[in-house]
């Protein structure tokens, strides 16, 4: 509807200002704290959660043949009893493509004042969000609330923005004139029509389901095509939540709210291949893990695609100048949401004969030992420990944990066991403590993959080179979608830089004093495209621009 584009177009230029400018800038406020909300805002959040437990999600959808779902609390590993609609999607497809028409005519400038419309209504439910996200993906409330609210909220605006630029970039008409000698000239009117690719399929993932939600949805929305969203088995009510804003805000501009859909499913009785390999399906965004990742790559080349998955995120240690500091940023990020991010760091490589710092050698023991006593620092206040780490999102990972542990220490040495700590409010949570080994680069094999979890090396290498060699080789080979290098050395530092681009990786240089897993919107380009890790970018022009095609008609004057 122009009247919303209208009502939210200084916030859209504030994105696009923000994404051709790389400053850092956010539309949404990402702290859920009652002094700038007050206190009956998040009050309220929590109890419309809490409402919505062990009740059937209020969902109507063509093709409904039954009800599933099977969502477990990591922090009381109690179900939450919530149920949602059990698609037939040949069913849900034709309504789909029935509603498809009138949302591909209606214009840019309605279609993306819409979905801002969604971005905004979905930013009012923040709180009941976090709680829907926390007891299902496992973060902390606090990290529940901004990295897969107000966080995933900018990413979701970014891709907005960028579709709209794409689509601007198309002119509507042209008058075309042209002499061909002897036989006269030619006077066209031409008219160029953006057609959207069809329906989009988003398989969202189950740590942050909708840090890649948002994005899929608005690129595939505002350029015309109607998007089925397709959420973890473990995490299907951010989703869910976010799936009925959005066909509420299409009722109330009058279209068909078929054009935003949710399939849920659970393990035992899975969707997804159902939805990946339907004929009409179009343009396919997947979050998850690599493995899955690469088939869809290879086996749904009918589909336009865009993967995110994941790698041996690493850093490389050549010196520093406060060794504190180093080390408490890496643990930072081997602590964050118990290690279940895409930017968490895993392999930490360190040259055998230890680093500089301050024109002082430490010791390779050295390094490891201000490694544990950071992570150590980090975990020693429980209510701290349970805002960083949060919660293990599924039993599995005790699995890769002890299978990892059993051989880390036949081949390596444990530098620090992983246990659980006491969660101050949930005594029944799920979780995990990082797990850290000594290794050698002899042992490539084991740390030369995403390990998902709380799960990381110190390994052990010749010189700074070859540290770095080792890494990037990795990066190259087996994906990476944050790297940093720690060097008081500018030369080496350069080396670093050119060699992490040139493994198709970015790369943070001596980042202290910040989160180091944060990937900001509107200014980091989120996954190169040119690794394992996945074949698309959060955000740029590419992600958008190949979601539609043009069409064009030409008259003679």
């Amino acid at each position: 509807m122009h009247h919303w584009f209208e009502q939210h177009s200084d916030t859209l230029d504030r994105a696009l200002d923000a994404c051709q400018k790389r400053y850092a800038w956010s539309a949404y406020t990402e702290s859920p704290s009652s002094k700038i909300h007050g206190k009956e805002r998040p009050a309220a959040g929590k109890a419309n959660f809490q409402n919505m437990l062990g009740n059937a999600f209020p969902l109507e959808q063509p093709g409904q043949i039954g009800v599933t779902g099977e969502e477990i609390s990591p922090y009381t590993r109690e179900p939450l009893e919530v149920t949602y609609p059990k698609i037939d999607i040949n069913v849900l497809y034709q309504a789909i493509e029935e509603a498809l028409p009138g949302w591909r005519d209606a214009g840019i400038e309605t279609r993306v004042g819409i979905c801002l419309e969604m971005l905004h209504r979905c930013s009012e439910q923040l709180f009941e969000n976090a709680h829907a996200t926390m007891h299902t993906s496992g973060q902390s409330y606090i990290m529940a609330f901004a990295g897969s609210g107000a966080n995933a909220l900018d990413r979701g605006l970014e891709a907005l923005a960028y579709a709209y630029k794409a689509m601007k970039d198309v002119p509507a008409t042209a008058d075309w004139r042209r002499s061909f000698g002897g036989d006269g000239a030619a006077h066209l009117q031409k008219t160029y029509k953006i057609m959207p690719r069809g329906i989009s399929v988003a398989v969202c993932c189950a740590t942050f389901p909708l840090w890649n939600g948002y994005p899929a949805l608005m690129a595939s929305l505002a350029t015309g095509n109607p998007v089925v969203m397709k959420p973890h088995p473990s995490a299907i009510l951010p989703v869910a939540l976010m799936v009925k804003t959005c066909r509420e805000a299409l009722l109330d501009a009058g279209f068909d709210p078929n054009l935003v859909t949710l399939v849920a499913d659970t393990r035992a009785q899975p969707a997804t291949l159902d939805l990946l390999q339907h004929p009409r399906t179009a343009i396919v965004d997947f979050t998850g893990s690599p493995t899955f990742g690469r088939w869809i790559e290879t086996n749904c080349t009918r589909a336009q695609v865009y993967t995110e998955t994941a790698g041996c995120n690493s850093v490389v240690l050549e010196s520093c100048n406060d060794l504190q500091a180093v080390a408490g940023a890496i643990a930072h990020s081997l602590c964050q949401a118990s290690a279940q991010m895409c930017t968490s760091v895993q392999n930490i490589h360190v040259p055998a004969e230890g680093i500089l710092v301050q024109d002082e050698k430490v010791s390779f023991e050295g390094v490891c030992e201000a490694l544990v006593s950071a992570v150590e620092d980090h975990l020693k206040d429980p209510a701290k420990a349970a805002f960083l780490c949060g919660t293990l999102v599924t039993e599995d990972i005790y699995q890769t944990i002890e299978g990892i542990r059993r051989e880390g220490r036949e081949r390596g040495r444990l530098l620090r066991d992983s246990g659980p700590y006491d969660h101050p409010e949930f005594t029944n949570a799920r979780t995990a403590t990082p797990l850290m080994l000594a290794v050698t680069q002899k042992e490539r094999d084991l740390y030369s993959q995403e390990l998902f979890g709380p799960i990381s090396f110190v390994i052990k290498g010749g010189d700074a080179d070859d540290c770095l060699k080792a890494a990037t080789r990795d990066a190259c080979e087996h994906g990476a979608i944050t790297s940093h290098v720690y060097s008081a050395n500018t030369e080496f530092l350069q080396r670093a830089q050119d060699a992490y681009n040139l493994a198709g990786a970015s790369v943070a240089c001596n980042l202290v004093g910040m989160p180091i897993n944060f990937a900001a919107a509107y200014s980091d380009f989120h996954v190169s495209g040119l690794n394992p890790a996945g074949n698309a970018c959060l955000t740029d022009l590419a992600f958008v621009a190949n979601r539609f095609r043009i069409v064009q008609r030409k008259v003679m004057v």
